[in-house]
């Protein structure tokens, strides 16, 4: 069975750079901050998983996690 992925932004890490959302608008939302959070309950649908941990990869405060379920 393939392994489903969940994308989890730390809030207390979040400066708000929105590198996330520019590269994965489809897995990202902001805040009325600026700052993000995962769309819905993280889950990360089918085919977007390079764009999970391109985000990821790209957050300069390191606050994104991507979890391997």
């Amino acid at each position: 069975m393939a392994e489903r992925l969940k994308v989890h932004v730390d809030p207390d890490k979040c400066q708000g750079h929105a590198r996330c959302n520019a590269l994965a608008p489809e897995l990202f939302e902001l805040d009325e901050y600026g700052n993000a959070h995962e769309t819905g309950d993280g889950t990360v649908p089918p085919g977007l998983e390079d764009k999970a941990w391109l985000a990821k990869s790209n957050c300069p405060e390191i606050a994104i996690d991507v979890i391997e379920e």
